[in-house]
């Protein structure tokens, strides 16, 4: 049974005891910029590796990288041709055959024109999806934990000793 409790009670513990708007606000970010790149390639796992070593929150970020991971379809139209201007424009051709040469570089699928535009597009949203979910984070975690805090089940998973600590700030 604490196989299933521990999770959850790490999961409820970080969403509502834990986190600052800034790291909810940056798990938004780097989870979207996740959610847009196509799974299966090293870029993908240096991503998720950023991400882990990071202070964002990574219940936030779980729950971003499924939502854009359902809805980078999409976008792929988009982020196919910025991944056909970036590797046709002749001023990169150069580059992209030397990086293409180098051992680790094939694994990074950049050859690819969807998975170089969707990290490209990630990249250019990194900031602005930060800068503007931060101050929703900040108005609403609070209203969230409050609210969250009321029931039975905050008390179950957190335990007593935190739900008192809880209660007795609020």
């Amino acid at each position: 049974m604490f196989v299933i409790v521990r999770p959850l009670r790490i999961a409820l513990k970080a969403l509502i005891c834990e986190s600052t708007p800034r790291q909810l606000a940056l798990g938004f970010a780097l989870g979207m910029l996740i959610g847009l790149v196509p799974k299966g390639n090293l870029t993908a796992v240096a991503l998720g590796i950023v991400l882990a070593a990071s202070r964002a929150n990574l219940g936030i970020a779980a729950a971003t990288i499924v939502a854009f991971s359902f809805a980078s379809p999409w976008l792929d139209p988009m982020s196919h041709e910025i991944g056909t201007y970036l590797l046709g424009h002749p001023a990169l051709l150069d580059m992209w055959t030397k990086l293409y040469n180098t051992p680790v570089m094939p694994w990074t699928s950049f050859n690819n024109s969807v998975v170089l535009g969707s990290f490209v597009l990630g990249v250019v949203l990194l900031y602005p999806a930060y800068r503007l979910s931060k101050p929703v984070f900040k108005l609403y975690s609070e209203k969230v934990g409050k609210w969250a805090k009321r029931f039975w089940l905050t008390r179950v998973l957190l335990g007593v000793e935190w739900a008192d600590r809880l209660h007795t700030s609020s």
